[in-house]
């Protein structure tokens, strides 16, 4: 997302929101797998699991609106 304040096109920015989500969806499966495995106590998976969640709202949001944004855009 860091990377995304730094881009020269809404293009680049959809890209670098694609791989913010498709690395939020990652540390998901990973806090899964934290908390099945006994690595997390269920409290603190619970809490963190529910952030992440609503990181993969947000950034899901985020790409709606600039792909949404993009093909309304007339052709440069």
């Amino acid at each position: 997302v860091e990377e995304a304040n730094g881009v020269q096109s809404s293009k680049d920015f959809l890209s670098k929101m694609t791989i913010a989500y498709k690395e939020a969806r990652e540390t998901h499966y990973w806090l899964r797998l934290l908390r099945d495995a006994g690595y997390l106590d269920e409290k603190s998976a619970v809490s963190i699991l529910a952030d992440c969640e609503e990181l993969l709202r947000l950034l899901g949001k985020i790409k709606i609106t600039t792909r949404s944004r993009l093909q309304a855009k007339p052709p440069e």
